[in-house]
């Protein structure tokens, strides 16, 4: 692969892998609480995380499943996810979560190319993924497993494993909205690096709690949502999906400290009932809620923090960096909204087409390097290159600048610019634009083709619950705001918006509505 891992302080890696972070934190805090399953009641500690580990281990040995094998799972959150992604790891197996809107396009292509040994798969899956893999002539153990029970052996298997850090860990395919998915692979050092960077950022200690519902198949809600709190000891509220109608009460029944969050989430609490007196007096001990995965609107980001009472820290990352890149800081009086702040645990440059580095206010593509920046895609070499530099600089694909007191701020995506008659527009200006209607639940813009200005812009809209608006007045709304040349010439109602496993819209089919 071509990029290389670097060393980083001796105190920093003195717990190298995720079996040494496990065995550590049984020593030191057997009864304290890791893990609380909402829809079972269950709860796990991290005594009895070591020990279900380790049988996994033997479960895994059972299945001849080899040191650095690949274990795939196709399941929603729950007791038994969260056991095969820590468990995979900590006994050396490369763990490879499957995504439950994958079409089956998808799957057959990410199935082939990880060819993994052992699936676990939730029933109503089981089917169709067996179909799958016959089809294309793996012959993978396959397991059916209730979300919140994974039957295990008594034998609790072999307890010491001498891999290093820079093993991987994680093999993590991307939603390949472009193209195929890349497959990208994470060493332990990657991962570790990334949890205990955001412990650090957002002060994690064991007593604070997470409240996360982002699903175990995607990047944050595995390194944010699992790895954060695992490598400062804390607990996580885990429950199977995000339910608008669930998330307050879940809050006064377990009350965490802070929550892991994305836009969309903040979008639908906004618009959903107010909590209840004892909800509101829960929501007073969460220290903050953390956004990322896809830019938070300003003005979703000012009503969150004024109706709720809880500040919001927007950070950002990539899979590629293990979801951790930036982060604005917990102190409200150093934070800019609309930006996800400054570099956080990596480097970070702005640079342009030529490779030359831009000052503060110049706008090019965002580059990262740092410990957590992935060893490089899988069966992949020439994309590793492309991607990391030999400097180990990786090429992020997004747009944007710094200011003079080095926040960053993201202006849109290379492959999502919309170019018209030569003028470069970042879509996201005119998403802001749009959810500054006040009938506007959720909206994107994207570029069109176009025969006299080579790109349209046509913008997808969700209405807010009961409200109106024709296109006519969204357009005029626009024009006001951002000018006739950047205002959408096509304006689509729908009923939701294309997104990924994040919450991310998914903005390139969205021209498919024209």
């Amino acid at each position: 692969m071509a990029s290389q891992v670097r060393s980083v302080s001796p105190g920093a890696v003195r717990l190298q892998t995720f079996r040494q972070v496990v065995e550590q934190l049984a020593d030191e805090q057997p009864d304290a609480t890791f893990l609380l399953a909402p829809e079972s009641g269950a709860s796990v500690t991290y005594a009895e995380l070591r020990r279900t580990t380790r049988r996994f281990g033997a479960l895994l040995g059972t299945l001849r499943v080899p040191e650095q094998g690949i274990v795939a799972f196709m399941l929603p959150n729950g007791l038994a996810a969260a056991t095969i992604f820590v468990g995979s790891m900590t006994t050396g197996r490369i763990v490879s979560p499957i995504n439950l809107l994958a079409q089956d396009a998808v799957l057959e292509y990410t199935l082939a190319h990880a060819a993994p040994h052992a699936i676990f798969v939730a029933s109503e899956f089981f089917d169709r993924l067996s179909a799958l893999v016959a089809r294309i002539g793996l012959k993978p153990a396959i397991i059916s497993t209730d979300p919140d029970r994974l039957v295990l052996p008594d034998d609790e298997g072999d307890a010491v494993h001498s891999l290093g850090g820079q093993v991987p860990a994680m093999l993590m395919y991307t939603s390949g909205t472009t193209g195929k998915p890349k497959g990208v692979l994470l060493s332990h050092a990657n991962m570790l690096h990334a949890g205990r960077t955001v412990s650090a950022a957002h002060l994690l200690t064991p007593d604070d709690r997470v409240l996360s519902s982002l699903p175990l198949y995607h990047i944050n809600g595995q390194c944010i949502g699992v790895v954060s709190p695992l490598v400062s000891g804390g607990s996580i509220v885990l429950p199977h999906r995000f339910s608008v109608s669930r998330w307050w009460p879940l809050v006064e029944r377990y009350h965490p400290t802070w929550l892991n969050v994305v836009p969309t989430i903040i979008a639908y609490l906004l618009n959903a009932a107010a909590p209840t007196p004892a909800q509101t007096e829960a929501i007073r001990g969460v220290r903050f809620a953390r956004s990322a995965s896809a830019p938070l609107p300003p003005e979703q980001h000012r009503a969150f923090e004024e109706r709720f009472g809880v500040r919001v820290i927007e950070a950002m990352g990539l899979t590629e960096c293990a979801s951790v890149a930036f982060s604005n800081p917990l102190d409200p009086a150093g934070r800019r909204i609309g930006s996800p702040g400054r570099p956080i645990g990596m480097e970070a440059r702005v640079v342009a087409p030529d490779g030359r580095v831009l000052a503060a206010g110049e706008r090019g593509e965002i580059q990262l390097r740092g410990d957590n920046v992935m060893i490089g895609y899988y069966k992949a070499p020439g994309a590793t290159a492309q991607a990391v530099d030999r400097d180990g600089w990786l090429s992020t694909g997004d747009l944007g600048y710094r200011d003079g007191e080095g926040r960053y701020f993201i202006t849109g995506r290379l492959k999502e610019l919309i170019i018209k008659g030569g003028e470069n527009i970042a879509p996201r200006e005119i998403d802001e634009a749009l959810l500054a209607h006040p009938s506007v639940l959720e909206g994107a813009a994207v570029g069109v083709a176009d025969a006299m200005y080579g790109q349209e812009i046509l913008a997808c809209v969700v209405l807010k619950p009961g409200c109106t608006c024709s296109e006519a007045a969204l357009r005029e709304h626009c024009e006001r705001l951002l000018g006739r040349y950047k205002a959408p010439r096509f304006v689509r109602f729908v009923a939701e918006l294309p997104k990924g496993p994040s919450g991310k819209v998914q903005r390139l089919q969205l021209a498919d509505k024209l």
